[in-house]
């Protein structure tokens, strides 16, 4: 027999430990250098620093980071139109 509490319950496990693994992501680093370029990009995504050829691109970084969070939010309303199929 289906029980809507343990479902809810189950949930709410799943949603702590999805926050628990961002929270450790944030915590972590790649940094890759390529041809002059050096990438740092944490282990949520987000990128931290961009240096071409040692200088700091900040406008780089930042068109970089708001490429990444429009292709989650993309993610996010097709798994929301899955969902609700």
């Amino acid at each position: 027999m289906f029980n809507p509490l343990k479902a809810f319950g189950d949930l709410h496990k799943m949603q702590s430990q999805a926050h628990h693994m961002r929270d450790m992501l944030k915590k972590e680093e790649v940094v890759v250098e390529k041809d002059g370029v050096k990438v740092t990009v944490r282990g949520d995504q987000e990128v931290r620093e961009v240096m071409i050829d040692g200088v700091v691109e900040n406008r780089v970084t930042h068109a970089i980071n708001e490429a990444v969070k429009k292709t989650q939010e993309l993610a996010a309303r097709k798994l929301m139109e899955i969902s609700q199929s």
